[in-house]
């Protein structure tokens, strides 16, 4: 078992509210922690194969997806199980075991919170 720490992109003190990890980038400079957690993030999206994995589950109806509707991503199901893993690990899916098959979610409140952290101080 690893001992990687997932920081969850979610204030987990905020008991299920909207409580982005980081504020907008324009409104102070990040911490060395939301620097890290911010980071781990985007390096998971910064793979497109992960990248497109996230947007079929985002934009899947229902807002969740069976694995098995999403592994044609053009590679291996093992691959696609790895993406999902690192995904999840970076706090982007959540997921959930039904039969034989796991169904993968983008909690709202995550897309809620990458945006609010791209999003200009200015603008909110």
């Amino acid at each position: 078992m690893s001992n990687f720490k997932v920081l969850p992109i979610l204030d987990p003190e905020a008991a299920g509210a909207v409580a982005p990890c980081c504020p907008p980038l324009t409104e102070r400079p990040l911490t060395a922690e939301e620097a890290e957690q911010t980071a781990r993030m985007f390096k998971a999206l910064g793979d497109p194969v992960r990248l497109r994995l996230f947007s079929l589950v985002a934009s899947h109806e229902g807002g969740e997806a069976c694995v098995c509707d999403i592994s044609d991503v053009g590679v291996s199901q093992p691959t696609v199980s790895h993406h999902l893993k690192k995904l999840k690990e970076a706090g982007l899916l959540t997921s959930e075991r039904r039969g034989t098959w796991v169904y993968y979610r983008v909690e709202p409140s995550v897309l809620a919170a990458m945006g609010r952290l791209l999003t200009s101080a200015a603008l909110n």
